[in-house]
Protein backbone atom coordinates (compact mmCIF):
# COMPACT_ATOMS: atom_id res chain seq x y z
CA UNK A 1 0.00 0.00 0.00
CA UNK A 2 1.13 3.53 -0.72
CA UNK A 3 -0.18 6.78 0.67
CA UNK A 4 -3.79 7.16 1.64
CA UNK A 5 -5.61 8.97 -1.16
CA UNK A 6 -6.02 12.24 0.74
CA UNK A 7 -2.18 12.46 1.01
CA UNK A 8 -1.53 12.45 -2.75
CA UNK A 9 -0.30 15.58 -4.45
CA UNK A 10 -3.25 17.64 -5.68
CA UNK A 11 -4.79 16.51 -8.95
CA UNK A 12 -7.42 17.97 -11.20
CA UNK A 13 -10.56 18.52 -9.17
CA UNK A 14 -13.33 15.97 -9.60
CA UNK A 15 -16.29 17.44 -11.49
CA UNK A 16 -14.54 20.81 -11.08
CA UNK A 17 -15.47 21.02 -7.39
CA UNK A 18 -12.85 23.29 -5.82
CA UNK A 19 -14.80 24.38 -2.76
CA UNK A 20 -17.65 22.19 -1.59
CA UNK A 21 -20.23 22.84 1.10
CA UNK A 22 -17.74 21.52 3.69
CA UNK A 23 -14.94 23.66 2.30
CA UNK A 24 -13.11 20.84 0.54
CA UNK A 25 -11.66 20.26 -2.88
CA UNK A 26 -12.87 17.02 -4.48
CA UNK A 27 -10.07 14.91 -5.91
CA UNK A 28 -10.25 11.68 -7.85
CA UNK A 29 -8.40 8.97 -5.97
CA UNK A 30 -7.33 7.07 -9.08
CA UNK A 31 -4.62 8.81 -11.08
CA UNK A 32 -4.62 6.39 -14.04
CA UNK A 33 -8.04 4.93 -15.05
CA UNK A 34 -6.30 2.31 -17.21
CA UNK A 35 -5.13 0.52 -14.07
CA UNK A 36 -8.71 0.21 -12.87
CA UNK A 37 -9.86 -1.15 -16.20
CA UNK A 38 -7.07 -3.74 -16.25
CA UNK A 39 -7.98 -4.94 -12.74
CA UNK A 40 -11.68 -5.19 -13.52
CA UNK A 41 -10.98 -7.23 -16.65
CA UNK A 42 -8.50 -9.55 -14.90
CA UNK A 43 -10.81 -10.18 -11.94
CA UNK A 44 -14.15 -10.11 -13.73
CA UNK A 45 -15.38 -7.20 -11.63
CA UNK A 46 -17.39 -4.09 -12.54
CA UNK A 47 -15.08 -1.37 -13.80
CA UNK A 48 -15.87 0.93 -10.90
CA UNK A 49 -14.71 -1.79 -8.45
CA UNK A 50 -11.49 -2.13 -10.41
CA UNK A 51 -11.06 1.63 -10.01
CA UNK A 52 -11.55 1.30 -6.25
CA UNK A 53 -8.80 -1.32 -6.03
CA UNK A 54 -6.39 0.55 -8.29
CA UNK A 55 -6.88 3.76 -6.29
CA UNK A 56 -5.63 1.85 -3.25
CA UNK A 57 -2.41 0.88 -5.05
CA UNK A 58 -3.51 -2.73 -5.55
CA UNK A 59 -1.60 -4.24 -8.49
CA UNK A 60 -2.52 -7.10 -10.79
CA UNK A 61 -0.09 -9.45 -9.04
CA UNK A 62 -1.46 -8.89 -5.52
CA UNK A 63 -5.15 -8.34 -6.21
CA UNK A 64 -6.26 -11.86 -5.24
CA UNK A 65 -4.37 -11.68 -1.92
CA UNK A 66 -5.82 -8.23 -1.29
CA UNK A 67 -9.36 -9.48 -1.73
CA UNK A 68 -8.69 -12.50 0.51
CA UNK A 69 -6.07 -11.49 3.14
CA UNK A 70 -4.88 -14.32 5.40
CA UNK A 71 -2.66 -14.51 8.47
CA UNK A 72 -0.55 -17.16 6.76
CA UNK A 73 0.39 -14.56 4.18
CA UNK A 74 1.10 -11.59 6.45
CA UNK A 75 1.95 -12.84 9.97
CA UNK A 76 5.69 -12.40 10.63
CA UNK A 77 7.86 -14.34 13.05
CA UNK A 78 7.25 -12.41 16.30
CA UNK A 79 10.88 -12.92 17.29
CA UNK A 80 11.93 -10.34 14.72
CA UNK A 81 10.83 -7.66 17.20
CA UNK A 82 13.49 -6.49 19.62
CA UNK A 83 13.09 -7.86 23.15
CA UNK A 84 10.30 -10.24 22.11
CA UNK A 85 12.37 -13.30 23.01
CA UNK A 86 13.35 -11.69 26.33
CA UNK A 87 9.67 -11.10 27.11
CA UNK A 88 8.75 -14.68 26.22
CA UNK A 89 11.59 -16.15 28.26
CA UNK A 90 10.53 -14.21 31.36
CA UNK A 91 6.85 -15.06 30.95
CA UNK A 92 7.49 -18.76 30.33
CA UNK A 93 9.45 -18.82 33.60
CA UNK A 94 6.65 -16.98 35.41
CA UNK A 95 3.99 -19.37 34.12
CA UNK A 96 6.01 -22.49 34.96
CA UNK A 97 6.82 -21.19 38.47
CA UNK A 98 3.25 -20.03 39.10
CA UNK A 99 4.36 -16.45 39.66
CA UNK A 100 1.71 -13.75 39.95
CA UNK A 101 1.33 -11.77 36.72
CA UNK A 102 -0.59 -8.56 36.10
CA UNK A 103 -1.39 -6.53 33.02
CA UNK A 104 -1.54 -2.76 33.22
CA UNK A 105 -3.75 -1.66 30.33
CA UNK A 106 -4.96 1.58 28.85
CA UNK A 107 -8.61 2.51 29.35
CA UNK A 108 -9.47 2.72 25.63
CA UNK A 109 -10.61 -0.08 23.29
CA UNK A 110 -7.07 -0.95 22.23
CA UNK A 111 -6.02 -1.32 25.85
CA UNK A 112 -9.17 -3.24 26.80
CA UNK A 113 -8.85 -5.73 23.92
CA UNK A 114 -5.12 -6.19 24.60
CA UNK A 115 -5.81 -6.86 28.28
CA UNK A 116 -8.68 -9.25 27.54
CA UNK A 117 -6.58 -11.11 24.96
CA UNK A 118 -3.78 -11.71 27.46
CA UNK A 119 -6.25 -12.69 30.17
CA UNK A 120 -7.99 -15.21 27.93
CA UNK A 121 -4.71 -16.70 26.69
CA UNK A 122 -3.12 -17.02 30.13
CA UNK A 123 -6.29 -18.58 31.54
CA UNK A 124 -6.21 -21.26 28.81
CA UNK A 125 -2.55 -22.06 29.44
CA UNK A 126 -3.15 -22.49 33.16
CA UNK A 127 -2.06 -19.12 34.56
CA UNK A 128 -3.94 -16.31 36.23
CA UNK A 129 -3.69 -12.67 35.27
CA UNK A 130 -4.61 -9.66 37.37
CA UNK A 131 -5.89 -6.85 35.13
CA UNK A 132 -5.38 -3.26 36.24
CA UNK A 133 -6.96 -0.43 34.25
CA UNK A 134 -6.22 3.06 35.63
CA UNK A 135 -8.91 5.64 36.25
CA UNK A 136 -8.76 8.32 33.56
CA UNK A 137 -9.56 11.16 35.97
CA UNK A 138 -7.63 10.31 39.14
CA UNK A 139 -4.67 8.45 37.60
CA UNK A 140 -4.45 9.54 33.98
CA UNK A 141 -2.80 7.67 31.13
CA UNK A 142 -0.15 5.02 31.60
CA UNK A 143 1.65 3.42 34.54
CA UNK A 144 1.96 5.44 37.72
CA UNK A 145 4.12 4.71 40.74
CA UNK A 146 1.22 4.34 43.19
CA UNK A 147 -0.52 1.72 41.05
CA UNK A 148 2.68 -0.23 40.45
CA UNK A 149 3.42 -0.24 44.19
CA UNK A 150 -0.12 -1.46 44.85
CA UNK A 151 0.39 -4.36 42.46
CA UNK A 152 3.68 -5.20 44.18
CA UNK A 153 1.95 -5.17 47.57
CA UNK A 154 -0.59 -7.67 46.23
CA UNK A 155 2.20 -10.11 45.45
CA UNK A 156 2.48 -9.40 41.74
CA UNK A 157 5.95 -10.24 40.42
CA UNK A 158 5.65 -9.48 36.69
CA UNK A 159 3.64 -6.66 35.08
CA UNK A 160 2.90 -6.42 31.35
CA UNK A 161 1.93 -2.93 30.22
CA UNK A 162 -0.21 -2.89 27.09
CA UNK A 163 -0.94 0.15 24.93
CA UNK A 164 1.12 2.26 27.33
CA UNK A 165 4.47 2.38 29.09
CA UNK A 166 6.89 3.48 26.36
CA UNK A 167 7.35 6.93 27.96
CA UNK A 168 6.56 6.01 31.59
CA UNK A 169 10.15 6.64 32.67
CA UNK A 170 9.57 7.67 36.29
CA UNK A 171 6.88 5.10 37.10
CA UNK A 172 8.86 2.19 35.69
CA UNK A 173 12.07 3.33 37.37
CA UNK A 174 10.19 3.35 40.67
CA UNK A 175 8.75 -0.10 39.90
CA UNK A 176 12.27 -1.43 39.33
CA UNK A 177 13.41 -0.13 42.72
CA UNK A 178 10.48 -2.04 44.25
CA UNK A 179 11.68 -5.26 42.64
CA UNK A 180 8.80 -5.40 40.16
CA UNK A 181 9.69 -6.75 36.73
CA UNK A 182 7.94 -5.00 33.85
CA UNK A 183 7.44 -5.99 30.23
CA UNK A 184 6.34 -3.09 28.05
CA UNK A 185 4.11 -3.96 25.08
CA UNK A 186 3.27 -0.76 23.24
CA UNK A 187 2.99 0.81 19.81
CA UNK A 188 3.16 4.52 20.52
CA UNK A 189 5.99 6.70 19.26
CA UNK A 190 9.15 6.11 21.29
CA UNK A 191 11.99 8.37 22.24
CA UNK A 192 15.68 7.43 21.94
CA UNK A 193 15.64 6.70 25.67
CA UNK A 194 13.68 3.61 26.71
CA UNK A 195 12.07 3.01 30.10
CA UNK A 196 13.71 0.66 32.60
CA UNK A 197 12.11 -2.72 31.95
CA UNK A 198 12.85 -6.42 31.54
CA UNK A 199 11.74 -6.10 27.91
CA UNK A 200 10.37 -3.34 25.70
CA UNK A 201 8.38 -4.74 22.77
CA UNK A 202 7.35 -1.93 20.46
CA UNK A 203 7.68 -1.90 16.66
CA UNK A 204 8.01 1.88 16.90
CA UNK A 205 11.18 1.85 18.99
CA UNK A 206 13.71 4.12 17.32
CA UNK A 207 16.22 1.26 17.11
CA UNK A 208 13.64 -1.08 15.55
CA UNK A 209 13.63 -2.02 11.87
CA UNK A 210 10.33 -3.93 11.90
CA UNK A 211 7.68 -3.22 9.27
CA UNK A 212 4.96 -3.72 11.93
CA UNK A 213 4.90 -0.09 13.04
CA UNK A 214 1.34 0.26 11.79
CA UNK A 215 -0.03 -2.27 14.29
CA UNK A 216 -2.34 -1.29 17.13
CA UNK A 217 -1.26 -2.39 20.59
CA UNK A 218 -3.62 -5.38 20.36
CA UNK A 219 -1.80 -6.47 17.19
CA UNK A 220 1.55 -6.31 18.99
CA UNK A 221 -0.05 -8.18 21.91
CA UNK A 222 -1.23 -10.89 19.53
CA UNK A 223 2.35 -11.29 18.28
CA UNK A 224 3.42 -11.68 21.93
CA UNK A 225 0.74 -14.35 22.41
CA UNK A 226 1.93 -16.21 19.29
CA UNK A 227 5.53 -16.10 20.53
CA UNK A 228 4.60 -17.04 24.09
CA UNK A 229 2.49 -19.96 22.91
CA UNK A 230 5.47 -21.19 20.89
CA UNK A 231 7.76 -20.70 23.89
CA UNK A 232 5.47 -22.75 26.14
CA UNK A 233 5.30 -25.48 23.50
CA UNK A 234 9.08 -25.59 23.21
CA UNK A 235 9.40 -25.74 27.01
CA UNK A 236 7.07 -28.75 27.12
CA UNK A 237 4.55 -26.86 29.22
CA UNK A 238 1.37 -28.13 27.58
CA UNK A 239 2.41 -31.76 27.99
CA UNK A 240 3.68 -31.17 31.52
CA UNK A 241 0.52 -29.36 32.65
CA UNK A 242 -1.86 -31.64 30.72
CA UNK A 243 -3.31 -28.65 28.85
CA UNK A 244 -4.43 -28.59 25.23
CA UNK A 245 -2.63 -25.97 23.19
CA UNK A 246 -5.12 -23.15 22.48
CA UNK A 247 -6.31 -22.15 19.03
CA UNK A 248 -5.11 -18.56 18.90
CA UNK A 249 -7.36 -17.66 15.97
CA UNK A 250 -10.39 -17.79 18.26
CA UNK A 251 -9.35 -14.41 19.68
CA UNK A 252 -9.01 -12.56 16.40
CA UNK A 253 -12.36 -10.88 17.09
CA UNK A 254 -10.64 -8.99 19.91
CA UNK A 255 -7.73 -8.10 17.64
CA UNK A 256 -10.10 -6.82 14.96
CA UNK A 257 -12.04 -4.70 17.45
CA UNK A 258 -8.94 -3.05 18.91
CA UNK A 259 -7.35 -2.54 15.51
CA UNK A 260 -10.36 -0.80 13.98
CA UNK A 261 -11.07 1.33 17.04
CA UNK A 262 -7.50 2.56 17.36
CA UNK A 263 -7.77 3.93 13.81
CA UNK A 264 -4.51 2.40 12.57
CA UNK A 265 -3.92 1.84 8.83
CA UNK A 266 -5.78 -1.18 7.44
CA UNK A 267 -3.14 -2.64 5.16
CA UNK A 268 -0.89 -5.68 5.39
CA UNK A 269 -1.15 -7.53 8.69
CA UNK A 270 -3.78 -5.17 10.10
CA UNK A 271 -5.99 -5.92 7.11
CA UNK A 272 -5.63 -9.65 7.68
CA UNK A 273 -6.35 -9.22 11.42
CA UNK A 274 -9.59 -7.37 10.74
CA UNK A 275 -10.72 -9.50 7.80
CA UNK A 276 -10.25 -12.75 9.70
CA UNK A 277 -11.41 -11.26 13.00
CA UNK A 278 -14.73 -10.20 11.53
CA UNK A 279 -15.32 -13.80 10.48
CA UNK A 280 -14.68 -14.96 14.06
CA UNK A 281 -16.93 -12.22 15.44
CA UNK A 282 -19.77 -13.35 13.18
CA UNK A 283 -19.64 -16.73 14.95
CA UNK A 284 -20.62 -14.97 18.22
CA UNK A 285 -18.10 -16.83 20.38
CA UNK A 286 -17.14 -14.04 22.77
CA UNK A 287 -19.86 -13.54 25.39
CA UNK A 288 -18.93 -9.92 25.95
CA UNK A 289 -18.99 -8.98 22.26
CA UNK A 290 -22.29 -10.84 21.85
CA UNK A 291 -23.86 -8.92 24.76
CA UNK A 292 -22.47 -5.65 23.46
CA UNK A 293 -23.82 -6.35 19.96
CA UNK A 294 -27.23 -7.14 21.38
CA UNK A 295 -27.45 -3.99 23.51
CA UNK A 296 -26.32 -1.95 20.48
CA UNK A 297 -29.06 -3.65 18.41
CA UNK A 298 -26.55 -4.96 15.89
CA UNK A 299 -28.61 -7.46 13.92
CA UNK A 300 -26.46 -7.88 10.79
CA UNK A 301 -23.09 -9.40 10.04
CA UNK A 302 -20.53 -7.06 11.66
CA UNK A 303 -18.14 -5.00 9.59
CA UNK A 304 -15.55 -2.37 10.43
CA UNK A 305 -18.22 0.34 10.62
CA UNK A 306 -20.06 -1.53 13.38
CA UNK A 307 -16.82 -2.03 15.31
CA UNK A 308 -15.79 1.60 15.05
CA UNK A 309 -19.14 3.28 15.60
CA UNK A 310 -21.32 0.86 17.57
CA UNK A 311 -19.21 -1.51 19.65
CA UNK A 312 -16.07 0.56 20.20
CA UNK A 313 -17.75 3.64 21.69
CA UNK A 314 -19.53 1.45 24.23
CA UNK A 315 -16.33 -0.32 25.28
CA UNK A 316 -14.71 3.10 25.58
CA UNK A 317 -17.56 4.57 27.58
CA UNK A 318 -16.54 3.02 30.90
CA UNK A 319 -13.11 4.62 30.71
CA UNK A 320 -14.51 7.95 29.54
CA UNK A 321 -17.24 8.64 32.06
CA UNK A 322 -17.61 5.72 34.43
CA UNK A 323 -15.73 2.62 35.43
CA UNK A 324 -12.42 2.26 33.59
CA UNK A 325 -12.11 -1.53 33.83
CA UNK A 326 -15.58 -2.44 32.57
CA UNK A 327 -14.55 -2.87 28.94
CA UNK A 328 -11.67 -5.25 29.66
CA UNK A 329 -13.81 -7.24 32.09
CA UNK A 330 -16.64 -7.52 29.57
CA UNK A 331 -14.36 -8.75 26.78
CA UNK A 332 -12.68 -11.34 29.02
CA UNK A 333 -15.73 -12.93 30.63
CA UNK A 334 -17.35 -16.21 29.60
CA UNK A 335 -20.31 -15.63 31.91
CA UNK A 336 -23.25 -14.65 29.69
CA UNK A 337 -25.24 -13.15 32.58
CA UNK A 338 -22.30 -11.03 33.73
CA UNK A 339 -21.69 -9.98 30.13
CA UNK A 340 -25.28 -8.80 29.74
CA UNK A 341 -25.06 -6.78 32.96
CA UNK A 342 -21.76 -5.17 31.96
CA UNK A 343 -23.01 -4.38 28.45
CA UNK A 344 -26.10 -2.63 29.82
CA UNK A 345 -23.95 -0.56 32.17
CA UNK A 346 -21.61 0.40 29.34
CA UNK A 347 -24.58 1.35 27.17
CA UNK A 348 -25.80 3.70 29.91
CA UNK A 349 -22.34 5.19 30.24
CA UNK A 350 -22.27 5.68 26.47
CA UNK A 351 -25.54 7.61 26.56
CA UNK A 352 -24.07 9.81 29.28
CA UNK A 353 -20.92 10.25 27.19
CA UNK A 354 -22.95 11.47 24.23
CA UNK A 355 -24.64 14.13 26.37
CA UNK A 356 -21.32 15.33 27.77
CA UNK A 357 -19.78 15.34 24.29
CA UNK A 358 -22.58 17.49 22.86
CA UNK A 359 -22.22 19.99 25.70
CA UNK A 360 -18.44 20.30 25.41
CA UNK A 361 -18.58 20.45 21.59
CA UNK A 362 -21.01 23.37 21.62
CA UNK A 363 -18.85 25.28 24.09
CA UNK A 364 -15.64 24.48 22.18
CA UNK A 365 -17.09 25.70 18.86
CA UNK A 366 -18.29 28.90 20.51
CA UNK A 367 -14.84 29.48 22.02
CA UNK A 368 -12.89 28.74 18.84
CA UNK A 369 -15.02 31.04 16.71
CA UNK A 370 -15.03 33.82 19.31
CA UNK A 371 -11.23 33.67 19.56
CA UNK A 372 -10.79 33.85 15.78
CA UNK A 373 -8.52 30.78 15.76
CA UNK A 374 -9.94 29.18 12.66
CA UNK A 375 -7.35 30.63 10.30
CA UNK A 376 -4.32 29.85 12.48
CA UNK A 377 -3.72 26.33 11.12
CA UNK A 378 -4.72 24.63 14.37
CA UNK A 379 -7.73 25.07 16.66
CA UNK A 380 -7.12 24.80 20.38
CA UNK A 381 -9.97 24.95 22.87
CA UNK A 382 -9.51 24.84 26.64
CA UNK A 383 -11.81 25.36 29.59
CA UNK A 384 -12.34 24.28 33.20
CA UNK A 385 -15.13 21.86 33.90
CA UNK A 386 -14.91 19.90 30.66
CA UNK A 387 -14.93 16.16 31.16
CA UNK A 388 -11.55 14.66 30.16
CA UNK A 389 -13.32 11.56 28.92
CA UNK A 390 -14.88 13.26 25.89
CA UNK A 391 -12.18 15.71 24.78
CA UNK A 392 -10.74 13.27 22.21
CA UNK A 393 -14.09 12.89 20.50
CA UNK A 394 -14.65 16.64 20.57
CA UNK A 395 -11.19 17.20 19.06
CA UNK A 396 -12.14 14.85 16.23
CA UNK A 397 -15.36 16.78 15.61
CA UNK A 398 -13.48 20.10 15.52
CA UNK A 399 -10.90 18.68 13.12
CA UNK A 400 -13.68 17.57 10.79
CA UNK A 401 -15.47 20.90 11.08
CA UNK A 402 -12.49 23.17 10.43
CA UNK A 403 -10.26 20.86 8.33
CA UNK A 404 -7.19 21.53 10.49
CA UNK A 405 -5.59 19.78 13.50
CA UNK A 406 -7.57 20.30 16.69
CA UNK A 407 -6.65 20.03 20.37
CA UNK A 408 -9.13 20.17 23.25
CA UNK A 409 -7.90 20.66 26.82
CA UNK A 410 -9.86 20.10 30.02
CA UNK A 411 -8.56 22.21 32.93
CA UNK A 412 -8.98 21.02 36.50
CA UNK A 413 -9.50 23.21 39.55
CA UNK A 414 -5.74 23.81 39.87
CA UNK A 415 -5.32 24.85 36.24
CA UNK A 416 -3.65 21.59 35.18
CA UNK A 417 -4.80 20.67 31.68
CA UNK A 418 -5.43 17.23 30.19
CA UNK A 419 -5.61 17.48 26.40
CA UNK A 420 -6.35 15.32 23.38
CA UNK A 421 -5.70 16.12 19.74
CA UNK A 422 -6.57 14.87 16.26
CA UNK A 423 -4.62 15.66 13.12
CA UNK A 424 -4.86 15.87 9.34
CA UNK A 425 -2.57 14.33 6.70
CA UNK A 426 0.81 16.02 6.64
CA UNK A 427 0.96 16.88 10.35
CA UNK A 428 2.59 14.38 12.73
CA UNK A 429 0.75 15.41 15.88
CA UNK A 430 2.36 12.77 18.11
CA UNK A 431 5.87 13.93 17.21
CA UNK A 432 4.83 17.55 17.65
CA UNK A 433 3.52 16.88 21.15
CA UNK A 434 6.69 14.99 22.07
CA UNK A 435 8.71 17.98 20.83
CA UNK A 436 6.63 20.26 23.05
CA UNK A 437 7.32 18.03 26.04
CA UNK A 438 11.03 17.95 25.27
CA UNK A 439 10.93 21.76 25.07
CA UNK A 440 9.64 21.85 28.65
CA UNK A 441 6.14 22.98 27.71
CA UNK A 442 4.33 19.84 28.87
CA UNK A 443 4.21 17.64 31.93
CA UNK A 444 3.60 14.65 29.69
CA UNK A 445 2.56 13.88 26.15
CA UNK A 446 2.88 11.65 23.10
CA UNK A 447 0.87 9.72 20.56
CA UNK A 448 0.55 8.84 16.87
CA UNK A 449 0.85 10.98 13.75
CA UNK A 450 -2.95 11.38 13.66
CA UNK A 451 -3.74 11.53 17.40
CA UNK A 452 -2.03 12.62 20.59
CA UNK A 453 -2.57 13.25 24.28
CA UNK A 454 -0.92 15.76 26.58
CA UNK A 455 -0.78 17.22 30.07
CA UNK A 456 0.04 20.92 30.45
CA UNK A 457 0.92 22.60 33.74
CA UNK A 458 -1.13 25.45 35.14
CA UNK A 459 -0.11 28.68 33.44
CA UNK A 460 1.52 26.90 30.53
CA UNK A 461 -1.31 27.09 28.03
CA UNK A 462 -0.32 30.23 26.13
CA UNK A 463 3.33 29.22 25.50
CA UNK A 464 1.99 25.84 24.33
CA UNK A 465 -0.45 27.52 21.95
CA UNK A 466 2.36 29.55 20.38
CA UNK A 467 4.59 26.48 20.03
CA UNK A 468 1.88 24.35 18.44
CA UNK A 469 0.76 27.06 16.02
CA UNK A 470 4.34 27.54 14.86
CA UNK A 471 5.18 23.83 14.49
CA UNK A 472 1.88 22.77 12.95
CA UNK A 473 1.74 25.78 10.63
CA UNK A 474 5.19 24.89 9.29
CA UNK A 475 4.15 21.27 8.70
CA UNK A 476 0.98 22.30 6.89
CA UNK A 477 2.95 24.66 4.67
CA UNK A 478 5.58 22.02 3.90
CA UNK A 479 2.88 19.48 3.04
CA UNK A 480 1.05 22.00 0.84
CA UNK A 481 -2.05 20.86 2.70
CA UNK A 482 -5.37 21.44 0.98
CA UNK A 483 -8.52 20.08 2.66
CA UNK A 484 -9.77 17.51 0.20
CA UNK A 485 -12.25 14.73 -0.25
CA UNK A 486 -11.16 11.63 -2.13
CA UNK A 487 -13.64 10.43 -4.75
CA UNK A 488 -13.69 6.95 -6.33
CA UNK A 489 -16.11 7.67 -9.14
CA UNK A 490 -19.49 8.99 -10.21
CA UNK A 491 -22.82 7.18 -10.37
CA UNK A 492 -26.43 7.82 -11.08
CA UNK A 493 -28.96 6.64 -8.47
CA UNK A 494 -30.01 3.72 -10.67
CA UNK A 495 -26.43 2.41 -10.67
CA UNK A 496 -26.22 2.27 -6.88
CA UNK A 497 -27.50 -1.29 -6.56
CA UNK A 498 -27.18 -3.91 -3.87
CA UNK A 499 -25.24 -6.07 -6.32
CA UNK A 500 -22.65 -3.32 -6.82
CA UNK A 501 -22.42 -2.76 -3.09
CA UNK A 502 -21.70 -6.45 -2.47
CA UNK A 503 -18.85 -6.33 -5.00
CA UNK A 504 -17.48 -3.18 -3.36
CA UNK A 505 -17.57 -4.80 0.07
CA UNK A 506 -15.11 -7.42 -1.20
CA UNK A 507 -12.52 -4.63 -1.18
CA UNK A 508 -12.95 -4.25 2.61
CA UNK A 509 -12.43 -4.14 5.49
CA UNK A 510 -12.37 -0.37 5.27
CA UNK A 511 -10.68 2.15 7.51
CA UNK A 512 -7.55 4.29 7.65
CA UNK A 513 -5.22 3.27 4.82
CA UNK A 514 -8.10 1.58 3.00
CA UNK A 515 -10.84 4.19 3.01
CA UNK A 516 -14.40 3.16 2.34
CA UNK A 517 -15.19 4.00 -1.28
CA UNK A 518 -16.82 7.35 -1.78
CA UNK A 519 -18.92 8.13 -4.83
CA UNK A 520 -20.57 11.20 -6.29
CA UNK A 521 -24.16 11.16 -7.41
CA UNK A 522 -23.83 13.75 -10.13
CA UNK A 523 -26.43 16.33 -11.11
CA UNK A 524 -29.13 15.12 -8.75
CA UNK A 525 -32.09 17.03 -7.37
CA UNK A 526 -32.94 17.00 -3.67
CA UNK A 527 -36.51 16.02 -2.83
CA UNK A 528 -38.41 15.70 0.45
CA UNK A 529 -35.57 17.09 2.55
CA UNK A 530 -36.24 17.28 6.27
CA UNK A 531 -34.74 16.96 9.72
CA UNK A 532 -34.74 13.65 11.59
CA UNK A 533 -33.52 13.04 15.10
CA UNK A 534 -31.82 15.99 16.73
CA UNK A 535 -29.74 17.28 13.84
CA UNK A 536 -29.68 14.85 10.91
CA UNK A 537 -30.92 15.77 7.42
CA UNK A 538 -32.73 13.10 5.39
CA UNK A 539 -33.79 13.44 1.77
CA UNK A 540 -34.33 11.69 -1.56
CA UNK A 541 -32.02 12.30 -4.50
CA UNK A 542 -33.43 12.16 -8.02
CA UNK A 543 -30.98 11.49 -10.82
CA UNK A 544 -30.82 12.25 -14.52
CA UNK A 545 -31.81 8.61 -15.03
CA UNK A 546 -35.12 9.28 -13.28
CA UNK A 547 -34.24 6.94 -10.41
CA UNK A 548 -34.31 7.84 -6.71
CA UNK A 549 -32.07 6.99 -3.79
CA UNK A 550 -32.52 7.83 -0.12
CA UNK A 551 -29.82 9.87 1.57
CA UNK A 552 -28.98 11.02 5.08
CA UNK A 553 -26.41 13.54 6.29
CA UNK A 554 -25.60 12.98 9.96
CA UNK A 555 -25.17 15.96 12.31
CA UNK A 556 -25.61 18.32 9.35
CA UNK A 557 -28.45 20.55 10.50
CA UNK A 558 -26.29 23.43 11.71
CA UNK A 559 -23.58 23.36 9.06
CA UNK A 560 -23.38 24.45 5.38
CA UNK A 561 -24.01 20.91 4.08
CA UNK A 562 -27.35 20.66 5.86
CA UNK A 563 -28.31 24.15 4.77
CA UNK A 564 -27.54 23.33 1.13
CA UNK A 565 -29.60 20.14 1.20
CA UNK A 566 -32.55 21.79 2.91
CA UNK A 567 -32.56 24.89 0.69
CA UNK A 568 -31.50 23.54 -2.69
CA UNK A 569 -34.82 24.60 -4.23
CA UNK A 570 -34.65 21.65 -6.65
CA UNK A 571 -31.48 23.03 -8.25
CA UNK A 572 -29.08 20.25 -9.32
CA UNK A 573 -26.24 19.33 -6.98
CA UNK A 574 -23.33 16.94 -6.95
CA UNK A 575 -23.65 14.85 -3.77
CA UNK A 576 -20.74 12.83 -2.33
CA UNK A 577 -20.97 10.00 0.14
CA UNK A 578 -20.78 6.31 0.90
CA UNK A 579 -23.23 3.65 -0.15
CA UNK A 580 -24.91 1.48 2.45
CA UNK A 581 -27.75 -1.02 2.51
CA UNK A 582 -30.90 0.57 3.85
CA UNK A 583 -31.70 -1.90 6.62
CA UNK A 584 -34.95 -0.13 7.53
CA UNK A 585 -36.67 -1.29 4.36
CA UNK A 586 -36.09 -4.99 4.92
CA UNK A 587 -35.09 -5.42 1.29
CA UNK A 588 -32.02 -4.89 -0.85
CA UNK A 589 -32.34 -1.11 -1.14
CA UNK A 590 -29.27 1.11 -1.08
CA UNK A 591 -28.97 4.53 0.52
CA UNK A 592 -26.17 7.08 0.52
CA UNK A 593 -24.59 8.45 3.68
CA UNK A 594 -24.08 12.03 2.52
CA UNK A 595 -20.75 13.57 3.48
CA UNK A 596 -20.59 16.58 1.20
CA UNK A 597 -22.31 18.38 -1.64
CA UNK A 598 -21.57 21.07 -4.17
CA UNK A 599 -23.68 23.39 -6.26
CA UNK A 600 -23.30 23.07 -10.00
Amino acid sequence: MGQTPEQHSPRASFLNVENSASGKRWEERLADPRRGLALSQRLGLPEIVGRVLAARDVGLEDAEAYLNPTLRQFLPDPSHLRDMDLAVERLVTAIRNREAIAVFGDYDVDGATSSALLQRFLKQVGADLRVYIPDRISEGYGPNAAAMRQLKSEGIEVVITVDCGITAFDALEDAATQGLEVIVVDHHAAEPRLPIATAVVNPNRQDEDSDCGHLAAVGVTFLLVVALNRGLRTAGWFQQAGIAEPDLKQWLDLVALGTVCDVVPLYGLNRAFVSQGLKVMAQRRNSGIVALSDVAKLSERPDSFHLGFMLGPRVNAGGRVGEAGLGATLLATDDAAQARDLAVRLDRHNAERRELEALVLDQAIEQVEADGEVGSGVVIAAAPGWHPGVIGIVASRLKDRYNVPAIVIALDETGLGKGSGRSVPGVDLGATVIAARQAGLLVNGGGHPMAAGLTVAAGGLEPLRAFLRNRIGAQLAAANYIPSLGIDGALQPGGATAELLREIERCGPFGVGNPQPRFVLSSVQVANAGVVGADHVRCSLVGLDGKRIKGIAFRALDNPLGELLLKSNALPLHVAGKLKLDSWTGRDAVQIIIEDAASI
